[in-house]
């Protein structure tokens, strides 16, 4: 038994996996067909206490931490989930903790605390109107930090807010907002000071202001069942009790969630990967090719091998991390080590699943093909790979 492994965190896993096969499996092509997950699933998933895994109780969450939320992910996924209906009903996992952060609550793999040192007017209010609702399934909330022509990055943000009396006007541009089309809030990264400064302040932007659009739903190669969006901003006004924490303070906040992010986005590559693993073992079993199980060659046992070892390995590192970010250790170098290692071992043995499937791997009846499309963005999304090797090298000191 170990920390990640306890009897509390079985009957966490146990959870998942019914909820994944009776409210997920049965719907999830329909869904990536459709673009979207459906609300009353956000609601669901609340009821049985999935949602606010990691969020503590006194802003509506169900308890526990990084670990407990790292759990639910691997056990979506490995149950039959996918890496993108993880990103459709679990978006509040980035819309939500600077919220939480602001109003001085702590929440594990963050470092919590108020931004700004103290109090900003509107922050325990955002909890009550945003954060408690969201958790409780009746409110979807996204982040809208990326641009069109800033891509990672963060402090070249050129989307402008401009105080005006009780009111900030809002003007500028967002692109590959997940769940942007569904949210009814989002947690907006706007530059209070000229656009590209670096001064950067996040408010939460109601969907129905006027002056905010969301644009055209964007097809993507994977993560079908997860609504991409570009939102534009033309003189939207916004009150000034709609800011997390005090101003100027939102490029730090940012900063401070990325550990729990990238982990998230780790912990989906190495489950895909160990997901991929069982899907190509009960294939080559069952598989017969020249009056023999694909399973009784050498080549394929071997293959079956390699990619098992990079699953445990990537899964094994990742723990290692994330148990250290529970603590409150501050390694970053070694978040971005993970999400590395996670997403290489994720590329290659997809495409070794992918590959021992033959034909029907290529078709989209196989589960194994929505895994290949979906496990390209992982290593893009929360940090490009190669950001991850910058933050790598300066942490090894050049």
């Amino acid at each position: 038994m170990s920390i990640v492994d306890t009897p509390e965190r079985r009957q966490l896993r146990e959870l998942t996996r019914a909820f994944v096969t009776r409210e997920v499996l049965p719907h999830l092509d329909d869904w990536e067909r459709a673009g979207e997950v459906p609300r009353a699933l956000h609601a669901t998933a609340a009821k049985l206490g999935l949602l606010g895994v990691g969020f503590p109780e006194s802003v509506g969450g169900s308890g526990g931490d990084l670990l407990d939320s790292i759990i639910v992910t691997e056990e979506v996924i490995r149950s039959g989930g996918s890496s993108g209906l993880i990103a459709a009903l679990f978006t509040h996992g980035i819309a939500l903790p600077h919220m939480v952060a602001a109003a001085g609550v702590s929440i594990g793999g963050s470092l919590g605390g108020r931004l700004g040192g103290t109090s900003a007017p509107g922050d325990d209010d955002l909890v009550q109107r945003y954060v408690r609702p969201t958790l409780a399934g009746t409110m979807i909330g996204a982040l809208a930090i990326t641009e069109p022509d800033g891509g990672s990055d963060v402090a070249g943000i050129r989307t402008t807010a401009r105080r005006d009396g009780d009111h900030y006007v809002v003007n500028g541009s967002k692109t590959y907002i997940t769940s942007g089309h569904r949210a009814d809030f989002v947690t907006t990264a706007v530059c209070t000071d000229f656009p590209g400064s670096g001064e950067l302040t996040l408010l939460v932007i109601d969907k129905g202001l006027p002056g905010f659009t969301v644009g055209r739903r964007l097809e993507k190669l994977g993560w079908h069942c997860s609504d991409t969006a570009e939102l534009s901003f033309v003189d939207v006004r916004v009150p000034v009790a709609n800011r997390i924490g005090a101003e100027d303070t939102g490029f730090l906040a940012i900063m401070q969630n990325f550990a729990a992010e990238r982990l998230s986005l780790a912990t989906q590559a190495y489950a895909t990967a160990q997901r991929c693993v069982e899907l190509a073992v009960r294939w080559c079993r069952d598989r017969e090719t020249f009056g023999r199980p694909l399973a009784s060659r050498q080549v394929v046992r071997h293959r079956l091998a390699e990619m098992h070892t990079r699953a445990e390995a990537a899964r094994a590192y990742v723990h290692e991390v994330a148990v250290r970010v529970a603590a409150g250790e501050p390694v970053v170098t070694e978040v971005a080590m993970a999400k590395n290692v996670a997403v290489a071992a994720c590329d290659e043995v997809v495409d070794q699943a992918l590959q021992l499937h033959g034909g029907f791997g290529y078709m989209r009846d196989a589960e194994v093909e929505r895994h290949y499309r979906d496990a390209r963005i992982l290593g893009i999304g929360g940090g490009a790979t190669e950001i991850m090797n910058e933050i790598i090298v300066k942490g090894m000191g050049l």
